[in-house]
């Protein structure tokens, strides 16, 4: 009985440390999304006129390939024992990246239809920087 009481009380002791860290912050996707557009129009120098006409068409874009990654996403955990379900995969993949590039690309000439080429390719620039030191302060998180 005694020997009950005491493993409850280890396990209890034991659940109130790992409960006492701190535990990492979840990913909040608006302050994401708050963070990048910030980013983006510090880097870009948008104008709050350029920026209220840009960001919408951008977070369209982003809204459509959110549902291509979705669909990508089906097949991580492919039997791979199973060439022709691999073949097949491989094959939705490569449309998937296709149509990936076929969206960025009609976004892109609707931004320039609102923006200066030279502000649009900064813009593709920005996003690809944010991403990488976003990526990066994962990365760093995780090593702690």
């Amino acid at each position: 009985m005694f020997q009950r009481f005491s493993i409850c009380i280890i396990a209890l002791l034991l659940s109130l440390t790992v409960v006492g860290q701190n535990p990492r912050p979840r990913f909040d996707p608006a302050k994401f999304q708050a963070d990048l557009e910030q980013y983006i129009t510090t880097k870009a120098a948008l104008t709050p006129k350029e920026a209220a006409a840009f960001f919408p068409l951008y977070r369209e874009m982003m809204n459509k390939q959110r549902v291509i990654f979705g669909s990508r996403r089906r097949y991580r955990h492919v039997d791979l024992n199973d060439d022709k379900a691999c073949e097949e995969a491989i094959a939705k993949l490569d449309e998937a990246d296709i149509q990936m590039k076929e969206l960025q690309r009609k976004y892109h000439r609707q931004f320039l239809q609102v923006l200066p080429a030279r502000k649009v390719l900064q813009i593709i620039k920005a996003e690809e920087r944010f991403h990488r030191q976003a990526f990066r302060r994962a990365v760093n998180k995780d090593e702690r």
